[in-house]
């Protein structure tokens, strides 16, 4: 079973950024949206690019290079031209640390 990473203060984001943070080797981006944190793998599922400086809209980021939209509470690919879902990973809030923990292989 995989350990929780320590990756940012609770404080370190306002609600709608995210910060893109290193987690057992794999660039996962964490957004804070209305006070919850959720975390996606930063690659988009369409050609692999990184998705975390794309444009989010409610819960949704926005690909930056063809526009294609994921749920970033889910990882559920929500329109074209991407058909794949994004890796979401479990996270929790510990003394006052987001912790995120990848869990594709326990």
């Amino acid at each position: 079973m995989s350990d929780w990473v320590d990756v940012i203060d609770q404080n370190a984001l306002a609600d709608g950024e995210n910060m893109v943070v290193d987690v057992d080797g794999t660039d996962v981006a964490v957004f804070k949206i209305k006070g919850a944190f959720y975390a996606i793998e930063d690659v988009c599922s369409h050609d692999g690019a990184e998705i975390a400086s794309g444009q989010l809209d409610g819960d949704e980021i926005v690909c930056p290079r063809h526009g294609a939209r994921f749920c970033v509470k889910t990882g559920e690919v929500k329109s074209p031209p991407a058909y794949e879902n994004i890796t979401c990973f479990p996270v929790q809030i510990k003394n006052d640390r987001v912790q995120v923990r990848d869990n594709r292989w326990d």
